[in-house]
């Protein structure tokens, strides 16, 4: 791992051990986040393919098993259990009727709605139950870390 020039070895320490107990925290939480969704069947990778089709729209199934990281055979099965469900539709395209996109129904933005509004529910009440005011705000700006250091690009060791 490289680190600045100059940068004591306690620090970096302290860091590390900063970074792992962030890492151990965000992942029971995301666990926990998880447990609150009642759609029986629904495995995340499911569920991760409709939130993308949420936010991208149409795509192909090619682009699909890319941006999910999924073995063409993963995705087959995933997306039919998803479009028995009545969650994605298949459609051709207009131009190249050997092209197929596929896309989110309204069932499936459902399912997702219902999702968030459950954990979001779940997640304001322990929020008041077990934070003061100051400790919420503090996690208000937490999130917002969270959601830069998600932006960040992999950083490489210098040669």
């Amino acid at each position: 791992m490289w680190w600045p020039e100059g940068e004591a070895l306690h620090h970096r320490e302290n860091v590390l051990a900063d970074a792992s107990i962030l890492r151990r925290g965000v992942t029971r939480f995301a666990r926990r986040l998880r447990s609150e969704r009642s759609e029986p069947g629904l495995s995340l990778s499911k569920l991760s393919i409709l939130s993308r089709l949420h936010w991208a729209g149409s795509l192909t199934a090619t682009d699909l098993a890319g941006y999910e990281q999924l073995q063409p055979q993963s995705l087959t099965r995933l997306l039919a259990d998803l479009e028995h469900r009545n969650y994605i539709l298949r459609q051709r395209d207009k131009t190249d009727r050997r092209q197929m996109f596929i896309q989110i129904t309204p069932a499936g933005r459902e399912i997702l709605a219902r999702g968030a509004r459950q954990q979001d529910s779940w997640l304001a009440n322990a929020m008041v139950s077990s934070l003061t005011q100051a400790e919420r705000g503090i996690l208000s700006v937490a999130a917002e870390l969270l959601e830069q250091l998600a932006e960040t690009e992999r950083v490489t060791e210098p040669s």
